[in-house]
């Protein structure tokens, strides 16, 4: 903390805050499903620990010791390399770990791991260095203008296109919709015309309809969303669960560890769940206080963009942050009825290796940048 400058040091802090926030509660709700599968009340919280949270720490310390130049450098081969093991998964192979009707772990016998959760951290170092390069869009002949009109919208839609197939192909729609925001908005931050930016984003929500028509649940979950007491027995299950453990929770809770939605009642409670949980355990006062720490993580984060010396450190910083941010407000308002269920989990909370592992790394890297900020 001796080289971080003030606000980043509130950055660290909040960070910290939130990844031991995670490691207790998980420790609450996670002892139910250990023993009924594992016959050990700790057998999740240690995988967690060892697999996510010592792994975060390795990562994240490397990505705050690099130079920023060296991400920079290799932004495309990280790139290609979570590309690469998201191909192998999408065809048929003895890696693949099918888990909930969708194989997204690549198991490699004493470790597995989610190499779609690391795409996100690759492609926003991979953004960062593409769209920091300069670009003259004023070119002398017609064809090079018609070349500077296209670019770089084209190559950008070819980039998100490759990853929605891969996505798609799994299927994961939530991890889909989360790179799409954060690229879009890197996009948009890089300053780029805004005609560019309204096609983008009009592509981005037909590809959204395309997404639900196609698959026969996803459209059930927006039915759900918009019909919230429809069904309460099937397709509405996890909302009404949901709102229950919420409501259940008061103003100061049941406390730490006394959740009863737990016992079998709602589903994923490790998972995409978690939060409710939390809320009926610790009430109001600390549904807030999570969601507190977020909104002071987003404006840490984003005001570490602001500062940064160069482009890359600016959108590499506004990427992190927004992803980090963007998940745990879609994870949260799903969980609450404000969104559609999107299967995404909580950043830095809920069970996951792999999610935690890249989180932490994205953090180790935005603290890298914090470190060098103008003065404010």
């Amino acid at each position: 903390m001796a080289n971080l400058k003030k606000p980043e040091r509130i950055l660290f802090l909040v960070s910290l805050t939130i990844i031991l926030l995670g490691i207790l509660v998980l420790a609450s709700v996670s002892a139910v499903f250990s023993i009924e599968k594992y016959g050990s009340p700790s057998y999740l919280l240690i995988h967690q620990i060892m697999h996510g949270l010592l792994l975060g720490l390795v990562l994240g310390a490397v990505a705050f010791l690099l130079p920023l130049k060296v991400f920079k450098k290799i932004g495309f081969w990280l790139f290609l390399a979570t590309m690469l093991t998201l191909a192998i998964l999408v065809f048929p192979n003895r890696l693949g770990i099918k888990l909930l009707g969708a194989a997204r772990w690549i198991d490699l016998g004493l470790i597995s791991f989610q190499p779609s959760e690391f795409l996100k951290f690759a492609i926003i170092i991979y953004l960062g260095a593409w769209l920091s390069k300069d670009r003259d869009v004023a070119r002398s002949s017609l064809g090079k203008r018609f070349l500077g009109l296209i670019s770089p919208v084209a190559p950008f839609l070819l980039i998100i296109g490759l990853v929605a197939l891969m996505l798609v192909l799994q299927p994961d729609a939530g991890t889909l919709v989360v790179i799409a925001a954060t690229a879009i908005v890197m996009f948009f931050l890089a300053k780029t015309p805004f005609w560019q930016n309204f096609l983008i984003v009009g592509l981005g929500l037909l590809g959204l309809i395309i997404l639900i028509k196609i698959a026969p649940y996803r459209l059930n979950r927006w039915l759900i969303f918009l019909h919230p007491t429809q069904d309460p027995m099937g397709m509405g299950y996890q909302l009404k669960q949901s709102l229950i453990a919420i409501g259940s929770g008061g103003w100061s809770g049941l406390g730490l560890g006394l959740s009863r939605q737990k016992y079998g009642f709602l589903p994923q409670t490790i998972g995409d769940a978690i939060f409710p949980v939390f809320a009926e355990e610790t009430g109001f006062i600390g549904a807030m206080s999570m969601i507190l720490l977020f909104l002071v993580f987003i404006w840490q984060g984003f005001r570490i963009s602001r500062l940064a010396k160069d482009r890359f450190s600016q959108l590499v910083a506004a990427g992190i942050t927004f992803w980090i941010g963007f998940q745990a407000l879609v994870n949260i308002c799903s969980m609450t009825g404000l969104l559609p269920l999107t299967g995404v989990p909580l950043p830095l909370i809920s069970y996951g290796g792999s999610h935690l592992a890249a989180e932490m790394m994205g953090l180790g890297l935005l603290l890298n940048i914090s470190k060098q900020t103008i003065d404010s």
